[in-house]
């Protein structure tokens, strides 16, 4: 990673300004770190919408093109995840850093292609993996490479969403990229993967359906159970859904097991967004992190920042290559 001299404040455009694409617009105006220099969407109420918290930006009915004419030094990118590939490699080959709405790629071969870009233009490639920068996943890592519970030889991932996606592109793999397994499972494969300092995937064996029936290929599943192997020794089982029941909005848990004890991170109450983690031994549990934790825009931000302070390509995204691979086995590919 290298840094050169980079503008005062960056100007950043913003592709996609529905719910999410807002909130993090909303979240980097709000830290001052750069400016929200121009919005694009199709669609017109959202772009109103967006526009009410950023009256002083450019604003733009058609595509990326009239973004990458707009003199910037960035892009925030939350289109429907079948356009993000095609549009981060462009927005790159253009000379403007990148920040994605994940899955950056459908695929792991899609992931690559854009980590590719982003190298051979030397710009700075942000992906949204929120999880990563939140309090309680980051106490959860600290403790686990700390030695807290020893060596980890098991691990309980769970992402159930009582809930499913509200927009028909979702149920489309060619477009998503998958159901719940690239929606929700991505997020667990990568806590996996970063609280352990990846190491080698060496077998991942995975069932998915859909409505209660097995999901073929070409079929969104809307719950996925898989086992996944590392070097090492260690296994995790992951389990993702979409309309579970749970008797409660969402049920988020990321369990590792260790020789002399557990840490736990758990949503609290249902919550999509409160999270609390635990150190557990034997019939002990001591609470280490608790919410609240307004962790929502701190991904955006954090790659806002380090894009002020004129850094470059860092190598580290690569390992979103990894993430995707692991999902691409869940899903049979």
């Amino acid at each position: 990673m290298s840094a050169v001299t980079a503008p005062a404040v960056p100007r950043l455009g913003f592709l996609g300004t529905g719910w999410i694409g807002r909130l993090r617009m909303e979240a980097i105006a709000a830290s001052g770190v750069a400016d929200v220099a121009a919005l694009a969407d199709p669609d017109g109420d959202c772009l109103a919408a967006a526009a009410r918290t950023a009256p002083g930006a450019a604003l733009h009915r058609a595509d990326l093109d009239e973004l990458l004419a707009a003199d910037l030094d960035g892009i925030v990118i939350a289109t429907p995840s079948a356009l993000h590939a095609g549009q981060a490699i462009r927005a790159l080959e253009h000379g403007v850093a990148v920040f994605c709405q994940k899955p950056l790629g459908r695929t792991a071969a899609e992931t690559s292609a854009v980590v590719a870009a982003a190298q051979r233009s030397g710009l700075l490639l942000g992906v949204d993996m929120s999880y990563r920068h939140t309090a309680a996943a980051l106490a959860l890592r600290e403790r686990v490479r700390a030695g807290a519970i020893g060596p980890v030889h098991a691990v309980d991932l769970v992402f159930h969403n009582a809930y499913g996606p509200d927009k028909p592109w979702f149920l489309d793999p060619a477009l998503s990229g998958g159901g719940c397994a690239v929606d929700l499972g991505i997020h667990l494969a990568d806590l996996l993967l970063w609280v352990l300092d990846f190491p080698v995937v060496t077998g991942v064996d995975a069932r998915r359906w859909r409505a209660g029936a097995p999901a073929g290929a070409g079929v969104a599943e809307d719950l996925c159970l898989a086992t996944i192997d590392l070097a090492g020794g260690t296994v995790a089982r992951l389990a993702c859904s979409w309309f579970s029941h749970e008797g409660r909005d969402c049920v988020l848990e990321a369990t590792f097991r260790g020789r002399d004890g557990a840490v736990s991170l758990q949503n609290t109450g249902g919550s999509f967004y409160d999270f609390g983690v635990q150190l557990r031994r034997g019939t002990s549990a001591h609470a280490i992190v608790s919410p609240p934790d307004d962790w929502g825009g701190r991904a955006a931000v954090d790659w806002a920042r380090r894009l002020r302070a004129g850094e470059r390509f860092d190598p580290e995204v690569r390992r979103l290559i990894d993430v995707a691979a692991v999902v691409d086995g869940m899903l049979g590919r």
